[in-house]
């Protein structure tokens, strides 16, 4: 007998979408891409010559009202996270949106509104934000020792996303749509952060600081390249953040977990693989050169999870509202970095 596969429509064929694209298509077992929408002539044409059998639209609206769909998967821009999500859920289509839902916290409140809405209608319908990081099988080994109490509980949370030099100027037009380096590039650090101390453990105060070095262009976005972070939460928590755009290495993503009876290290080393080059120059190891090269095979579990979530009714790995956590606080810490205030919340 067959095996029953989720018809998939991608939103978005920019960087992040052929990614999902490939993985849905090519890497996951019970998913099928039926379709895919783009307004970029360019990226249309790659969904023509990489995707077979994949009916490829210029409108991501008429994709939602020709294309027979069971779910979508949002990875456009940004800017339209939240109206192309909100567009489907009302349809009753499941729903994978990459990260974060907006830059703004109400426009990412009111995906969960209609979320919450649309499950009266749609009691089965799933909805989840793309946070990779969840899905990473260190990440996911170091949770579940936390979880267990092994280490006692957690107590301090220090994690930095920290990307390769972009000369391009791409960051810098990026910056201008992004809502800034705390709600793009350190995002997936505050959902960790969120993650490990608790979903529903409350912020007492927030601090940021943060400096323009490689990219002064990014001043007049009232954006950073480099920024850290404080976090104050109740019970006794608190976090450090730093996020980087300017590593002359490669991609360099750490955390750890200092708990009450020991810590744990995720990635603390940084390395593309297992490789050491030993020559003239000396020892050395060579790093990841973007996200995807050290997440790979975590997208690829996410993919997997999300189209398992959906075919067989069990609940999204992430509930959307910590989502929406994520962005109030990346928000917030963006509002300190250009201030230079701390912020107290009663």
């Amino acid at each position: 007998m067959a095996t029953e596969k989720l018809r998939i429509g991608i939103a978005g064929l920019g960087r992040m979408g052929k990614r999902h694209a490939v993985n849905f298509h090519e890497l996951t077992a019970r998913a099928n891409v039926v379709a895919a929408s783009t307004p970029d002539p360019k990226e249309r044409e790659w969904g023509a010559k990489n995707l077979e059998e994949v009916q490829i639209f210029e409108d991501y609206d008429e994709m939602l009202e020709k294309a027979n769909l069971q779910a979508v998967v949002v990875a456009s821009i940004t800017a339209v996270h939240a109206e192309q999500a909100i567009k489907a859920i009302k349809k009753g289509l499941h729903v994978l949106c990459e990260k974060p839902l907006s830059i703004d916290l109400e426009v990412a409140q009111s995906v969960v509104s209609a979320y919450e809405e649309s499950l009266k209608k749609y009691p089965q319908q799933k909805v989840m934000c793309g946070f990779s990081r969840r899905f990473d099988a260190s990440y996911r080994e170091a949770h579940a020792k936390i979880s267990r109490g092994e280490l006692g509980a957690p107590v301090l949370f220090r994690s930095q996303t920290a990307d390769l030099h972009d000369s391009s100027g791409f960051f810098v037009e990026y910056a201008k749509t992004s809502g800034g380096i705390f709600v793009d590039c350190s995002i997936h650090d505050i959902d960790l952060m969120i993650w490990f101390l608790g979903e529903n453990r409350k912020v007492k105060s927030l601090q940021a600081v943060g400096v323009c070095a490689v990219h002064p262009a990014l001043e007049a976005s009232n954006d950073r390249d480099n920024a850290i972070a404080t976090v104050e939460f109740e019970g006794g928590k608190i976090a450090a953040l730093y996020c980087s755009r300017m590593m002359a290495a490669g991609q360099e993503d750490t955390s750890e977990i200092i708990c009450e009876k020991g810590s744990v290290r995720v990635n603390m080393q940084v390395r593309k693989n297992h490789v050491e080059i030993h020559d003239s120059q000396g020892a050395r190891r060579e790093l990841p050169q973007h996200y995807y090269e050290r997440f790979r095979e975590a997208f690829i579990t996410e993919a997997s999870e999300f189209t398992a979530c959906c075919l067989d009714n069990s609940s999204p790995p992430i509930s959307l509202q910590s989502s929406v956590k994520a962005v109030s606080i990346g928000q917030a810490l963006q509002r300190s970095l250009i201030s230079g205030e701390k912020i107290l919340f009663d």
